[in-house]
């Protein structure tokens, strides 16, 4: 294929862009909610983040993926100009990572799912035609926006609300937190490990049944009860601390909770999202070393997910702190307690997601839930200016994409095509 070479390393540089921006914007949401509560300081987020994210963009990051993502448009249309699905690719990363930029700039946490969605529909609607965009695909994802945070936040809301009536709102609310939390840690482990085997696991050939999803989930679940249950025993009341806010001993306890979430989101996280940077240039390489022929599914090397888990750590260590700081003390002032009610309703969101296939945004369903912790002490603990800009942003998200993507693809086609 002529510029062959070329192509692969536009690929590998736009992909590694888009990676950067996955870990500046994405990733961010994962660590907001432990950092914004001072569960863990931005320093302790970025070494778990790190390691986390990449162990599951790694691990769980694809063997084999989706030369097209999601099935949004139809390869079949593109059998005889390969070369245009290849500029289209190129657009989609390189518009993506930009809008991703933007975004992380002015702090806002938007769906790189939907950015990378949105930059393929516009690529194929302009450049193949509207036909080759499976439009129902795009209702889909457009009705997520309305279905995950609602869901997210209505489970954070029901969560907080029994954290408050259990352990908050009780005569003695350490002994209580050292009787519940561990239930809570069974939950939380119990969810994470669902997600991450619904999500992840899949593509790394571990194809366990759906039974055999649920008996290791609780396996896991009962495990982290049990390591939690001896931790938290050795946690201490500090009558010192809790005379400036009555719950300091009592946060603590959660703090341990914060941290088991923050590890098993990162991991969730890694898994799923790195595709949104490696399954295009995935599909640039395998056009070129298939000599232009479009195979639905291609083998994904291994250098492809190393060079996407690197990408997201170094987007989270050198830009990370702006939306961090969005999610984390900018919607709602959150303590430990309520950002683990945040972070368990959002990972929830994702397992139902997931069973029923409706394509959801770890942004979306982490804001959702962030917003229901708030709405639970009333209105008037929400940032209603922050919540607008950020509801503003998801919207621009996926025509922003469509938009920057078509200009790409016309310029590259042009260089190539002259």
């Amino acid at each position: 294929m002529e510029f062959g070479t070329y192509y692969i390393i536009l690929a590998i540089a736009f992909g590694f862009f888009m990676a950067w921006g996955i870990g500046a914007n994405d990733v961010a949401n994962a660590m907001g909610t432990s950092v914004g509560s001072g569960a863990l300081t931005i320093k302790q987020a970025v070494i778990i983040a790190a390691i986390f994210e990449f162990a599951g963009a790694f691990l769980a990051g694809g063997e084999v993926t989706q030369t097209i993502r999601k099935g949004i448009i139809d390869a079949d249309l593109l059998a005889a100009t390969p070369e245009l699905l290849v500029y289209g690719m190129l657009a989609s990363l390189l518009a993506a990572g930009i809008w991703l930029l933007v975004a992380t700039y002015f702090g806002w946490p938007v769906s790189t799912t939907h950015s990378i969605v949105g930059a393929i529909v516009g690529f194929a609607a302009v450049g193949i035609g509207m036909e080759a965009v499976h439009w129902d695909k795009v209702g889909t994802i457009a009705m997520s926006w309305v279905v995950s945070p609602l869901l997210a936040g209505s489970i954070a809301y029901g969560l907080f609300m029994s954290v408050q009536k259990l352990i908050m709102n009780t005569d003695n609310p350490f002994n209580s937190a050292k009787r519940y939390v561990p239930i809570y840690i069974f939950l939380t482990g119990f969810t994470i490990t669902l997600v991450t085997v619904f999500k992840g696991l899949k593509h790394v050939g571990l194809e366990l049944s759906t039974l055999g999803c649920y008996i290791l989930a609780l396996a896991v679940g009962l495990l982290m009860a049990a390591i939690s249950h001896v931790y938290i025993g050795r946690i201490k009341i500090d009558p010192s601390a809790d005379q400036d806010f009555h719950f300091t001993s009592v946060e603590k306890i959660f703090s341990v909770l914060m941290m088991v979430t923050a590890c098993a989101m990162a991991f969730a996280h890694g898994s799923n999202d790195v595709a949104n940077a490696v399954g295009p240039i995935a599909a640039v390489v395998s056009i070129v070393e298939n000599d232009g022929a479009i195979t639905q599914k291609s083998m994904l090397p291994i250098w492809i997910l190393i060079l996407g888990g690197v990408g997201i750590i170094i987007g989270l260590i050198t830009y990370g702190h702006k939306v961090i700081a969005t999610i984390g003390t900018r919607i709602t002032e959150l303590t430990p307690s309520r950002g683990f009610a945040a972070t368990l309703a959002a990972a929830t969101t994702v397992v139902v997601a997931s069973g029923t296939g409706l394509p959801v945004s770890t942004t979306h369903t982490l804001v959702g839930a962030v917003l229901g912790v708030g709405l639970a002490r009333g209105m008037a603990a929400l940032n209603m200016r922050v919540i607008r800009t950020i509801f503003m942003s998801w919207v621009i998200t996926l025509p922003a994409g469509a938009l920057l993507s078509i200009i790409f693809f016309y310029i590259l086609k042009g260089l190539f095509f002259g």
